[in-house]
């Protein structure tokens, strides 16, 4: 355990900064006593932005991404088609996958992936409402843009199932994204490339 400094403030700061994932102790001592070398309107800027971000950050009520009204800029973007729905984990996928600049549908956020181990269910992640949305809009085509691992996997086969009996197209991103490999660490080409070339879902399944 790290010794604190003699100031409730400083090690609260730092004790709430180490909390997050991918910082530790040592990172989040570094990253107070920055903040400590700023000056005060600097460090209120730093501290409102987090503050706005917990009171305004609203979530899409189309596609659950982020926004800042109840539609986001991407469903309301009349450029974008509605035909076209791709299907990802998070909204660092739906950052990844913008980035490539090769995709002009919509988006529709399951905010997790099914897995047993980690007792995440098809009712813990956003598969009714993806099921609810297709019915109401009636896209002519699915993209599974999900993690190429055995949870992605199992999920793919789970939406493709529910979606079965409609008159839909169901495709998957193409494999040029290495097995176990997650969305938002591939590189833009790569990721671009597998979204050209996605292949329909069903022909995976004998794979």
């Amino acid at each position: 355990m790290m010794h604190q400094i003699s100031s409730s403030p400083f090690n609260k700061a730092v004790e709430k900064l180490a909390s997050l994932p991918g910082i530790g102790n040592k990172t989040a001592l570094r990253l107070v006593l920055q903040l400590l070398n700023r000056d005060q309107q600097e460090v209120e800027e730093f501290g409102n932005a987090f503050i706005n971000l917990s009171q305004q950050i609203q979530y899409c009520d189309s596609c659950y991404n982020i926004s800042d009204s109840s539609t986001c800029s991407l469903c309301s973007s009349p450029t974008r088609t509605n035909d076209i729905i791709c299907v990802v984990e998070n909204i660092l996928d739906v950052i990844a996958i913008e980035k490539t600049n090769q995709f002009s549908g919509k988006f529709h956020v399951l905010s997790g992936i099914i897995s047993p181990m980690e007792g995440i269910g098809p009712n813990d992640i956003r598969i009714h409402e993806l099921i609810e949305r297709v019915n109401k809009t009636h896209p002519k085509e699915i993209i599974m843009a999900l993690s190429t691992t055995m949870e992605g996997d199992a999920t793919n086969f789970y939406i493709y199932k529910k979606l079965a009996h409609l008159n839909i197209i169901v495709t998957t991103i193409a494999r040029g994204i290495g097995i176990g490999d997650e969305i938002e660490y591939t590189d833009e080409l790569t990721l671009g490339r597998s979204l050209l070339n996605r292949i329909p879902f069903k022909n995976t399944l004998a794979l």
